[in-house]
């Protein structure tokens, strides 16, 4: 099971009316398109930095310390509050999105708020309730793979590579393209493009 995959099944379930509910009763279908705008953005801001070796061991280093995906074993109870593992920094949404993000936190928040109609403060507290997830699928998948720094930055080049093209564009996904595109300067830009439009395509797909 890849990263896209593994982030899907525990989207499933209820999930996405829980998280409609803990951020201010959003329209679940809303809540759903900014949960899979964020997903992109977030899996294709990690490619970008771990695209150079220094940045690909800060990404390794930071899931050996902090992220062995064990958040996964009871995402609901994280959602909700109810389970606090060990480790506090697994969970720091806010953490976690500033190292992933940095100070393009904001244009992100703004882009998932355009593309999914829900209020800036929905989305950002939507993204800080998912960053801890995220990273706990890419350090569960490196635990279980055995992987190195390079071999971190192989497996999202690998997702990227698996799902460049393959979608036709339409306004949602040419927001999040010129979100991913501003500070990009290779190849990788189109890669992360193509990875947002596939991820998107099939999370909208995927059957309740």
């Amino acid at each position: 099971m890849d990263i896209t995959d593994l982030l899907q099944s525990q989207l499933s379930g209820g999930v996405m009316e829980t998280l409609s509910k803990q951020i201010g009763g959003a329209d679940t279908q809303k809540t759903q398109v900014a949960t899979s705008g964020i997903m992109n953005i977030l899996l294709g801001a990690m490619a970008k930095n771990a695209a150079t070796p220094s940045g690909a061991s800060a990404l390794s280093n930071a899931l050996d310390r902090d992220h062995d995906g064990s958040v996964l074993d009871d995402v609901m109870g994280m959602f909700t509050g109810q389970s606090k593992p060990a480790n506090a920094k697994a969970v720091n949404g806010e953490g976690i999105l500033g190292h992933i993000l940095g100070g393009r936190q904001e244009s992100a928040t703004e882009t998932v708020s355009k593309m999914s109609g829900l209020d800036k403060s929905q989305v950002g507290s939507l993204m800080v309730t998912l960053a801890p997830m995220i990273m706990g699928a890419l350090g569960k998948a490196k635990k279980e793979n055995d992987l190195d720094a390079s071999g971190v930055a192989g497996m999202l080049g690998g997702i990227l590579g698996g799902m460049k093209g393959g979608a036709k564009k339409d306004p949602k996904m040419a927001m999040l393209e010129a979100f991913l595109d501003k500070d990009g300067d290779g190849s990788i830009v189109d890669d992360v493009a193509g990875m947002g439009m596939s991820f998107l395509g099939r999370l909208f797909g995927r059957k309740k």
